[in-house]
Parts: C-alpha cells; structure tokens; sequence
C-alpha cells in the first residue's frame, strides 16, 4: 500500500499545523527530514531539514508504530508552526519524495475503516462530528464514533448466531432423534432481538433530524407579521418586511441553536387565494415545506382560524401583540412580547423529540435493521409453521445477518465508500 500524506488541520495562518504521514514507509521518509526519529508513541522535539541540508521549521514529531495509529498503519505527525509558508514547504519535500504521494479526501479514515479500526458506522461518526455546529450534534456524533451502534449490532448478530446454529443443527440431524424441542430458545432470541431493532428503527428519524437540523415553520396569512418575527428570533434582518401583503414570495430559511439542537426557521409566503403568477408558485411552495416540517407555528389575527389543520404538537398564536389590549397567547416581533415564550415552547417540544433519540442516526442505517427484521419476521413464521420448513427459517436468519453485517460495513458497502470519503478533507 502507498505511504501518503497530508495536512491534517486547516489551510490557512494557525498558532499549529500537522501534517500526517501514514504507511509502510512512514518512518524512513519522516527521518529523511528529522534525523533519528523518536521513540513510538513518544513526541520529541526536532528541527526539519530538506535534502540540501537547509532549515524547514522545527517541529514536534510523533510516531506510531503499526496497529498502534489511526489508520493502523505506521503513522507519523509533524506539529509544525502554523505558517503558510512553512507548511508548503515541508509539503513540497514530502511531495518530491518517490515512494509517497498526497492522501486524498478521506483516505486517512478509509485506511482505519480497512485495516478494522474503525467500522462503517463510526466512519459515519466521525464525519458527523467534523460536521457538529451544535452541542446536541456532537453529543451524538461522539455515541456513534465511539462504537455504540457497532456494539449494538454485535448483540444482535451474537443471538442470530446462537438460533441459526441451533437450527442448523436441528437439519444435520433430522433423520435422528433429536431429544430438545429447540424452537422455544429460537423464538426468544428472534423476540429478543425484533423489539430491539423495533425500538432503534423508531429512533432514526429523530437522530437524522439531529444531525440535519428540525425544521420548523412559521404559517399564516399575508402581512400577519411572519417576516417580522422570523428577524425577531433570527436578531437580525433575515428577511424583507413591508406594509404591503405578499412580499414574501419564497421560502426564507435562517438557522438557529436552541438549547444545542439545529433548529431551521422557515418565513414562508402568506397563505391566501391569489391571481398573481409568482405569488401563487410561493404560495405553493410554502404549503408543501409547512407540510413537511417538524413543526409549524400558525399566526392568526382576530377568530381568524389557520389555513391548514394544525398538528398536536404545533403552536397556535394570536399575531401583532403589540397592538392587542389583551396580550393573552399573542406574539408581537415588533415588540418582542410573547418571542421568548414561542422560544422556550419550541425548545421543549423538540427536547422531547431528542430524548427518543436512537443510535442509529442515518437513512442507510434505519433500511439495513428494516430488511434484517423483515428476514426474521419472515423466519418467525416459518418456525411456528413447524419444522418441516426449518431450512427455509434458518436461510431467513442468514439474510438478516447479512443486512447486519452490511450495517457496521462488513460486507457489500464498497458502492458507498466513495459518497461518504468524497465528504472529508484531504487530512482525514
């Protein structure tokens, strides 16, 4: 395999860059620029030198050795002051050695995910965490990074295991007589494991909203103060307010933290029956991202009622507080009454959601543990059917092991690799 290297931090002025070098021949080139290197897993200060002698930089060198790195290869990572200039000239070095070439995007972690350091779901992970703006993110980027879903599914395959083996030996001996009905233990493992999958399957799509953000849009009719009150929670002119109705004509959409969750606000257009071309394709518009969104906040003035039926969970305010005698459940983004309320209703709601967050945080995630219980539904019947069909119940078995396997990247995921590598830097 190449040796490769890379800068593994930011381009750009920095207090510190490093730059890693991993693969066979990690050592031998680090040297060529160090001199004697320092002991493995140790850091020790050294002055870089290029071919003709002269001074690079000096830089804190740490050296891994094989099976003791990222990439579990042999590692080496110069920590070097973070000039521009500097970098790019040890980069040049590195760059004219024959025996190394520059890492592409993601090849640092498709190395640890090839040589068992890491399996799919933490590659996932760590691209996840790289990602985190919010608090919330990070939180379950590090579950997923740290292994959790990995060992999550090695309980479920464990007791597969244990039942197709049970199964299995049933049909090597069917001519004989077997003296313990097995299909009682078959059964509870299969329970055991269903329930399982059933609860992290429920929690997926609350972690892909974790991980993409809730979306959370304010509706009502033209000129009912949506705009104004999108700028009121973003703090700042987000979106064109004007006396005059329909302004909005797309959907607005400013990013927020509340309580460490992504929130997206959604200003869409005024719902109203209208003969304006433009206008209509926006109303449209915001019908369909109201429809899709995690929540909804209607705005209303007077008995008006919402133009779409509110959802349970959505929130229903009276508009333009600020010129109401009666402020009860009304909302003003001129005057800011009732925003700090709207916020702290919105970070409750969808606090509530988080708390049935899975480790399961991905699409690919929730179609593998779908189609591992759809085998062992399948397999369920079968052995209630009667032993007759054990063979077919244990094929069952190994289809959702195999969808199990696929989920942490044991088998069949080379398709995948490219989309989620081509996300990383050149460092990682």
């Amino acid at each position: 395999m190449d040796t490769i290297f890379a800068l593994a931090t930011a381009h750009g002025k920095a207090g510190v860059a490093v730059i890693r070098l991993s693969g066979p021949v990690a050592h031998d080139a680090a040297a060529r620029l160090t001199g004697p290197l320092p002991a493995a897993r140790r850091a020790g200060l050294r002055v870089l030198k290029d071919p003709d002698g002269i001074r690079l930089d000096e830089a804190l060198v740490l050296v891994f050795v094989d099976q003791h790195s990222f990439t579990g290869e042999p590692v080496v990572e110069f920590q070097l002051h973070g000039s521009t200039a500097v970098v790019a000239a040890v980069l040049r070095v590195l760059s004219d050695m024959p025996d190394l070439r520059q890492a592409d995007p993601g090849e640092f972690t498709r190395r640890a995910l090839e040589n068992g350091r890491l399996d799919l779901a933490q590659v996932e992970g760590l691209a996840d965490l790289i990602d985190a703006e919010t608090e919330a993110q990070r939180r379950q980027a590090l579950r997923v990074l740290s292994g959790d879903l990995g060992s999550q599914t090695e309980v479920w395959r464990r007791d597969l295991i244990r039942a197709a083996a049970l199964l299995e030996a049933t049909i090597d001996f069917a001519d004989e007589d077997v003296p313990v009905d097995v299909s009682p233990e078959v059964l509870d493992l299969l329970d055991r494991t269903l329930a399982s999958l059933k609860d992290e399957i429920a929690g997926v799509k609350t972690a892909e909203r974790v991980r993409s953000g809730f979306e959370v849009a304010i509706v009502g009719a033209p000129n009912v103060g949506k705009s104004t009150l999108l700028n009121a929670l973003a703090g700042r002119e987000a979106a064109i307010t004007s006396e005059y109705a329909g302004t909005t004509r797309d959907v607005i959409e400013v990013r927020m933290d509340l309580a460490g969750l992504p929130v997206t606000l959604l200003d869409t257009a005024g719902l109203r029956e209208t003969e304006d071309h433009v206008e209509g394709i926006g109303i449209s518009r915001a019908r369909a991202r109201a429809a899709l969104a995690d929540l909804r906040v209607f705005l209303v003035e007077g008995d008006a009622l919402p133009d779409l039926p509110p959802e349970p969970d959505d929130i229903v305010l009276r508009a333009k507080a600020d010129t109401l005698t009666d402020k009860s459940n009304a909302i003003s983004g001129i005057s800011g009454e009732g925003v700090a309320n709207l916020i702290d209703q919105l970070t409750k709601r969808l606090s509530d959601r988080a708390a049935n967050i899975g480790i399961a945080t991905r699409e690919r995630h929730r179609i593998a543990m779908e189609c591992a219980t759809k085998a062992l539904n399948t397999a369920r019947a079968l052995i209630v059917t009667g032993p007759e069909v054990t063979d077919l119940a244990a094929e069952e078995l190994r289809t959702a092991i195999r969808s199990l396997d696929m989920l942490v990247g044991r088998i069949d995921v080379e398709n995948l690799l490219d989309e989620i590598f081509s996300s990383f830097c050149l460092g990682k």
